[in-house]
């Protein structure tokens, strides 16, 4: 396809490609005008002169194209998949409730992505996480209390993007009312707008003040807005975001392959969809093929023929995504205004840790993970201690005494049970969110909730453990 339109349903896609170098194909849409890339786990190699060496790739082909990845600090990170974040993640940092802390890891993080040239980072997660079975925010989140989420989110943004890397505040109007993962299905926030205006839209109208440069819808229906539409593709749940809270950057939406946006339709119609509705940049997820971006560039190019989507619409929206990398000084990284210390942030995650109960004497004792699958978000990676044993949900623990490490115990009954029958002594090191002890809270084991995982985290409950015996 070549001409202008053909190129304008090109530079509203953020696509993401296979392997850790740039196919030719993918290479042939940039030289047309592809908007951008998204890399993931699957394109990072855990080195920063490879993601590098990636990104220069992409933008040899296109010099104004955007490359983003999610590296949110804590559970998600695509830098570094292959190990643990090196900055603690956002409930660690809402417990500790520092926001010069917070602040300083933004701009870490923000450091980080400037070095091998990515511009935009698809955080900070701005969602509510209210709702403690959420099976998809958890300690992705800030914490429960909105005016306290909002605090850290902007606090965030700002450190971030006075890096020069463009923050995406997700997921607008809000996924943390949730049980379920709009990876998987279509969930429903069924509040009523006075509740949505105090608690969902307070950390998004802070992020608004401080300038973020995008902000992300979510795959979900919010009935007092849209009775039948996901938020990306609602045009009332948008507007909400550009007349109430008075946002004039960049939309973008989820990836569009996620059943709670293309469920009930194709990837190319949730696209169009979207960008009528008011999206500027739509996104697919990972390890997509180039035909992919063709036909969703199809889409577009007959939606505006037909008068589904005006020319107009499409116009402004691939100006948005043009100028978004100016909104923050692509490239004018300042990472002599700041500093932090492992050591600081090592005793942050300590402070976050909700130590119940006096802990065992732990010489000789066994590391024992539990090997639940992490939410499609996080993916696969280091979590926790380095394991002497991994068992699945529904075994039998060894004999005590052990360190149990379990992630989101309270949503799990299978491990709710195997912690039940532990005869002990018992150390549980909960990763995830610090639920009630469901199904085990007549037991007397000792649990040690770190509010997610990361290398700061991770060298906490070392200290915390060794203090008690441990030893390796």
């Amino acid at each position: 396809m070549t001409g202008a339109l053909e190129e304008l349903a090109l530079r509203v896609q953020l696509g993401s490609f296979a392997g850790p170098t740039l196919p030719p194909d993918w290479a042939e849409l940039l030289e047309e005008g592809l908007g951008g890339v998204c890399l993931f786990g699957s394109n990072l190699t855990g080195s920063l002169a490879d993601a590098a060496a990636l990104v220069a790739a992409v933008r040899s082909h296109r010099a104004e194209a955007l490359v983003a990845t999610d590296e949110e600090g804590g559970d998600v990170t695509r830098l570094h998949s292959r190990e643990a974040s090196p900055v603690p993640g956002p409930a660690v940092l809402g417990a500790v409730d520092d926001l010069a802390l917070t602040s300083g890891v933004g701009a870490l993080v923000g450091a980080e992505l400037a070095s091998v040239g990515i511009d935009l980072d698809l955080g900070p997660v701005a969602d509510v996480n209210c709702n403690p079975d959420n099976p998809v925010i958890g300690t992705r989140s800030f914490g429960a209390s909105p005016s306290l989420v909002a605090a850290h989110v902007a606090a965030w943004v700002t450190g971030l993007q006075a890096q020069g890397v463009a923050a995406c505040v997700k997921h607008f109007p809000g996924h943390g009312d949730t049980a379920q993962d709009s990876h998987l299905t279509l969930p429903y926030v069924d509040a009523p707008l006075s509740t949505l205006r105090a608690r969902e839209l307070v950390p998004f109208a802070a992020a608004v003040a401080a300038g973020a440069a995008s902000v992300m819808t979510s795959h979900l229906v919010v009935p007092a807005l849209d009775p039948d539409l996901p938020a990306t593709l609602s045009a009332p749940v948008l507007a909400l975001l550009r007349d109430e809270l008075g946002y004039d950057g960049v939309i973008v939406s989820d990836a569009l392959d996620m059943a709670g946006a293309s469920g009930a339709r194709s990837i190319p119609s949730a696209a169009v969809a979207a960008l009528a509705a008011g999206v500027d940049l739509v996104c697919t997820g990972p390890d997509k093929q180039s035909r992919l971006v063709r036909d969703i560039q199809a889409a577009i190019v007959a939606a505006v023929h037909s008068g589904e989507l005006p020319l107009a619409r499409l116009a402004d929206a691939a100006s948005r995504v043009d100028q978004l990398p100016r909104t923050v000084a692509r490239g004018t990284t300042k990472s002599g205004s700041w500093h932090l210390d492992t050591r600081e942030m090592v005793a942050a995650a300590r402070r976050a840790c909700l130590v119940e109960g006096p802990l065992p004497d732990l010489r000789g004792a066994v590391v024992v993970s539990i090997g639940t699958e992490a939410n499609i978000a996080v993916g696969q990676g280091r979590w926790g201690l380095l394991p002497d044993v991994v068992v699945a949900e529904g075994d039998v623990l060894p004999d005590g005494p052990v360190v149990v490490q379990v992630r989101d115990a309270h949503r799990r009954p299978g491990v709710a049970a195997m912690l039940a029958a532990a005869p002990g002594p018992v150390v549980v090191v909960e990763w995830g969110w610090p639920g009630p002890r469901t199904g085990w809270a007549e037991t007397s084991h000792a649990r040690v909730c770190t509010r997610g995982n990361s290398g700061p985290s991770i060298a906490a409950v070392e200290e915390i453990v060794r203090e008690a015996g441990w030893q390796r």
